[in-house]
Order: C-alpha cells, then sequence, then structure tokens
C-alpha cells in the first residue's frame, strides 16, 4: 500500500517506517520535526517526508494514500498539562480534521495511535475495550474525543481503526527518557540507582515500540471487515506489571543498582491492568515479541554501547516537554509550537 504516516519523525515513528517498508509498503511521513535534536545514538534513516505541521494539512498532501497512520501530536501527560489548551488543539482538532480531509479525498484506511491512559483510574481489575473510559489528563482525554469523534465517520469508503497502545518502552534513533522503563534502566545504569518518584504500587500495562509497530502493521494488512471501526488494546495482558515490580526487574538486570523511594512517594492516581487477548484473537499476524525484562536488557546494552551519561539523561533533550520548553525559550520555537523560522516547504528527504 501507499501509506502516509504523520509523526514518522518521533520515538515511535522512526521504528515503525523502516518496518512498513521491509514490508514492501511505499511509506511517506508527515512531521513538523519539534525532535530534530534529540537523536540519541546513530541517526534515523531516512525517507520521503513532508515538513509540516499537522495542524496546517491540506487535502492534496493527502490525495494518493491507501492508508493513513496518524501518531503525531503532543505525546505525554506532561506536555499534556503545558498547555490544555494546545492538546486540545492538536491532539483532537487537528486530528480529527486529518481524518475529514482523508475520507474527503478516498483514503480508505485511517489507523489512529491512541492510548490505555483513556482508562485512566480504572482500579485493580483487568479492563478490555468494552470498559468504561476514565481519563484523568488532557493527553487521555484528547485521545478519547478523537476516537468517539472519528468513529463516527465510518462508513462504506472510510475504515477507521483505533489502537490503544500500552505504555511504550524500548530503544529508538528518537529516544525517550521521559517513559517508565526508559527511566528506570537510565537511572539505574548512570547511578546505580532506581529511583522512584510514586510507591510503586499503580499498575500499568507497557510494550515495546516494535510491537507496537507489529499492531499496525497487522491492522493495515487485514481483511477490512475484521478491524473496520475496531479498538484494540495494544500489548500482552501478561506485560502488566505495579512500578515497583519493573524496578526489582530493572535492579535484576543492571548490575551494582539498587531501589529507592522518593522522600515524598505517593501513590499515582494513573492505575489500570489493560487485558490485550482481543487483538491476538483477531489478528492472528500480530505476534508480540518482547517482555519488560528483555526490553530492560536491550535498553541497557544501548545505553552501554553509546555511553550514556547522567548529565545527558537528564537534561532537556530526550525529555518531551523540557526539549519543548527549552526550544521556546531559546527562541525558536513560538509559544504554541510552531517554528519561529521559514523552512523550504514540499517533500524532502530530511537531514538529521
Amino acid at each position: 500500500m501507499r501509506v502516509l504516516v504523520t509523526g514518522d519523525r518521533g520515538y515511535i515513528g522512526t521504528v515503525l517506517v523502516p518496518m512498513l517498508q521491509a514490508r514492501g509498503h511505499e511509506v511517506v511521513g508527515l512531521d513538523t520535526d519539534l525532535f530534530e535534536d534529540c537523536t540519541f545514538g546513530d541517526a534515523p534513516a531516512t525517507w520521503p517526508s513532508l515538513r509540516k505541521d499537522v495542524r496546517d494539512v491540506e487535502a492534496a498532501d493527502l490525495e494518493g494514500f491507501d492508508a493513513v497512520l496518524h501518531l503525531a501530536g503532543l505525546s505525554n501527560d506532561p506536555l499534556g498539562y503545558y498547555k490544555p489548551d494546545l492538546t486540545y488543539e492538536i491532539n483532537y482538532l487537528a486530528s480529527v480534521r486529518l481524518a475529514e480531509l482523508a475520507k474527503q479525498v478516498g483514503v480508505g484506511r485511517f489507523i489512529f495511535s491512541s492510548s490505555c491512559s483513556n482508562y485512566g483510574a480504572a482500579g485493580e481489575d483487568f479492563i478490555d475495550e468494552a470498559g468504561e473510559l476514565n481519563p484523568v489528563t488532557p493527553y487521555g482525554e484528547s485521545k478519547v474525543m478523537v476516537e468517539h469523534a472519528v468513529s463516527r465517520m465510518a462508513d462504506s469508503s472510510f475504515s477507521p481503526t483505533f489502537l490503544r497502545n500500552a505504555t511504550a518502552y524500548g530503544f529508538s534513533p528518537r529516544l525517550r527518557f521521559d517513559l517508565v522503563l526508559n527511566n528506570l534502566v537510565a537511572w539505574a545504569y548512570t547511578t546505580g540507582l532506581v529511583y522512584l518518584k510514586s510507591d510503586g504500587t499503580p499498575w500499568r500495562p507497557i510494550v515495546h515500540i516494535e510491537d507496537i509497530s507489529r499492531a499496525f502493521i497487522a491492522v493495515l494488512e487485514a481483511p477490512r471487515d475484521v478491524v473496520h471501526n475496531n479498538v484494540f488494546n495494544v500489548g500482552q495482558t501478561s506485560e502488566n506489571y505495579q512500578i515497583r515490580e519493573l524496578a526489582q526487574i530493572v535492579v535484576d538486570v543492571v548490575p551494582d543498582s539498587r531501589l529507592e523511594f522518593a522522600a515524598d512517594a505517593g501513590p499515582d492516581k494513573r492505575n489500570y491492568r489493560v487485558r490485550c487477548d482481543k487483538i491476538r484473537e483477531v489478528l492472528p499476524d500480530f505476534q508480540p515479541r518482547w517482555t519488560a525484562r528483555k526490553g530492560a536488557e536491550e535498553l541497557l546494552e544501548k545505553y552501554r554501547h553509546y555511553g550514556l551519561e547522567l548529565e545527558e539523561f537528564e537534561g532537556p533533550r530526550y525529555k518531551r516537554i523540557s526539549h519543548i520548553l527549552h526550544l521556546i525559550e531559546s527562541g525558536r520555537l513560538s509559544g504554541d509550537l510552531r517554528w519561529k523560522f521559514t523552512r523550504e516547504p514540499g517533500l524532502s528527504t530530511p537531514t538529521v
């Protein structure tokens, strides 16, 4: 298929696109590239990509594609809290408009990168796709709103699918340290300390970004009637952990590390255990390959290979909210998260 991937230059996109290409799909990206300075290790591969804010997409940008895989947006809770009105504008309004334009020009499939944070404060019991949505952050609320709005667009010519990803982890050229497993392994490697700022009791499902990418590919290649206007939790039911369990895995993996709780550690209201059986039953081609322990081992190997240092890990480069604030303070980005300097329009192969 000919596929447009929004957010192709980000944490997941730089892993997903090469996997799509390996399956024979023709891929074009669309990304404003806020995180072009956040490469860790080797530079990501390049492919045709339109340097454009998702808020500025035009119908012509979407013509000729069989599917849109929509990852672009403000990517976590701290960014969502930064300016909730921007989260509403970028994550909700721009996403719905993107779907409307895709439908208008005849794009048949629209796969939305949603989140298990939609379940919010769901408690101790397992929850599946039919469970109540109870988001507790602007980020989670925006994902729920997009699901509801885009689902109503589904018809015989436009087929949306919603992937509620568990909390991501894993190595990427556009690495993030503001994700729980990535963060814990980085703390352990650079300081010998696995440091928890909460009491470690909340439950969280986690999933490697390669397995998220496999889910996108499985949906894209599945028969339309199987995935039409459907929603899937992305992960494995066995990969639900209390944060303190993840911390212990990291202690076991990283030599000479130990666990410590912050003096003011308390509970986190984001607490949910997610059942991920549906995607395996409906899409047997989805075969996740990662576990938390294997992921921790991968991260440790990459941190060693590229020589991660504490100053780098704690700096603004690999934490999304810190990097955005740095770009604003340095005058490169406006308060509404638009670049202040002119970039050449049109399709190009990005440089890093």
